[in-house]
């Protein structure tokens, strides 16, 4: 599906690096380890790094204080030598001048933040100093000593992004494997955790790395990738056990070993969003447990194209899509409305392109899998360890004005409903379909069984509604 010019789709989970994919999606979890490079020789955490050439800061160590060479936040209105004479008027006499009061310019020197991302984590520190005055003094920036007579902090107001952190943090987990990392949303208090399929190859080492583990027996992964942990709020850390997976929808189920009493999610209803409406994603992108970023519903029923880097599954969501940054490690992780309710599973960014196989980060369109959708597969995952999907029983093409039928099942739900190769449909009840991605995204957001109306133009005839029964089938 075309995104633009030189816009790629890429998924947000954390895992191994892959080729490009071109103008399909890869999943938003996570590729490589996500460490940056270390800083100048002689920087430390939290320390002063050396000035770079040509900044006019002095080489080395950290600015001067007030006053002394090389300060780049010296006040330049201090008098620097004696006063001259005071100006001769014909008024009254002023009396004498006192002695010239001594000024105490004081500058904010703040220490250089030296982060690093190692394996999901982050080293560093800031450090904040204020500078001396003249006479040498000096003082640290410091919160107040306990029981100063501060008083305690007020709840968070309700419909705060602040709330809303508090409410669904501790309920978004940190997927960790050998090959990076992803998310996931809990939705039982004993360790049942909802994610997306790509997540879970960051469980397999890279040269184990296959299409997920899919058995026919099952559908779907089962057993333990290699090395998948979750790792929550809290710092504890289990094994996890798959359940079930549907990679044609992206999603999967997945079980902490040995675990219970947790918080599990409250799903709310995305069929209820409006573009517009403020929404807060949580995850984990690049390592970064517990990460809160808001934004607003960019648009609704998005069909995004999409594919697991070592999956080979073609995967076409029908998006929520979103401004709310979402960086590679966010797969699988909330995206929630301004309640804490869980409207979609974030699992996919849009980006300008990949430099040298790396991933890129937000660009502001992230892309997520409607509560809807994913918690019906989710629950069929949970209990039978594979899904069913709607089927409309033909194959699609890009049209000029819409999704071009062709090859049509015998006995299919489009045989059934008189429809004929060549035929182009252009809506599914009212929702405009421009293409062939638009036809599978809208007929995969339905449940098997469902009554949906398509508009449909035969050549050389005029649209007519055409009723179809969508049909069922196991998804792989």
């Amino acid at each position: 599906m075309g995104t633009g010019r030189g816009t790629t789709l890429e998924h947000v989970s954390d895992t191994s690096p892959s080729s490009p994919t071109g103008p399909s999606a890869r999943p938003a979890g996570g590729t490589g380890t996500g460490t940056l490079p270390p800083g100048p020789a002689g920087e430390r955490p939290g320390g002063y790094p050396t000035a770079p050439p040509g900044s006019g800061l002095p080489a080395g160590g950290r600015p001067g204080y007030p006053g002394q060479p090389g300060d780049p936040w010296s006040r330049h209105d201090i008098p620097t030598g004696p006063p001259g004479p005071p100006p001769t008027t014909s008024g009254p006499s002023m009396p004498p001048p006192g002695p010239p009061r001594r000024r105490r310019p004081v500058a904010l020197v703040a220490g250089a933040l030296a982060a690093m991302l190692v394996a999901g984590g982050v080293g560093g520190a800031v450090g904040y100093e204020a500078a001396s005055s003249n006479d040498g003094t000096s003082s640290v920036l410091s919160s107040a000593p306990s029981g100063s007579g501060t008083a305690p902090s007020s709840p968070a107001p309700a419909g705060s992004v602040e709330q809303v952190a508090d409410t669904v943090l501790p309920s978004v987990v940190q997927l960790e494997g050998p090959s990076g990392e992803g998310s996931g949303v809990v939705i039982s208090a004993d360790g049942l955790i909802l994610t997306n399929a790509h997540v879970l190859e960051a469980g397999q080492a890279a040269q184990q790395q296959s299409p997920l583990g899919q058995t026919p027996e099952s559908g779907g992964a089962t057993g333990a990738p290699q090395g998948l942990s979750a790792v929550f709020q809290n710092g504890n850390r289990a094994p996890v056990q798959v359940v079930g997976t549907d990679p044609s929808a992206d999603l999967a189920v997945v079980r902490a070993q040995g675990v219970s009493g947790l918080t599990p999610a409250t799903l709310g209803d995305s069929s209820q969003l409006r573009v517009g409406q403020e929404v807060v994603a949580v995850g984990s992108p690049l390592g970064l447990s517990g990460t809160v970023t808001t934004g607003i519903v960019s648009a609704l029923q998005r069909p995004v194209a999409s594919g697991g880097a070592q999956s080979g599954q073609a995967t076409v969501l029908d998006a929520i899509q979103t401004d709310a940054a979402i960086n590679p490690g966010n797969s699988g992780g909330a995206l929630v409305d301004m309640q804490g309710r869980v409207v979609g599973i974030t699992s996919a960014i849009a980006s300008l392109g990949q430099s040298q196989g790396g991933q890129s980060g937000s660009i502001g369109l992230g892309f997520a899998i409607p509560v809807d959708q994913a918690a019906r597969i989710g629950n069929e995952l949970v209990s039978q360890g594979f899904a069913n999907r709607a089927v409309l029983g033909v194959g699609v093409s890009e049209g000029a004005d819409g999704a071009v039928l062709g090859q049509i099942t015998p006995g299919g739900p489009a045989a059934a409903a008189g429809l004929t190769q060549g035929d182009v449909v252009t809506r599914l009840d009212d929702r405009v379909i421009p293409d062939a991605d638009s036809l599978v995204a809208a007929i995969r957001s339905q449940q098997p069984g469902a009554q949906v109306t398509l508009t449909v133009t035969s050549p050389g005839g005029e649209p007519r509604p055409v009723p179809v029964t969508l049909g069922s089938e196991r998804a792989s």
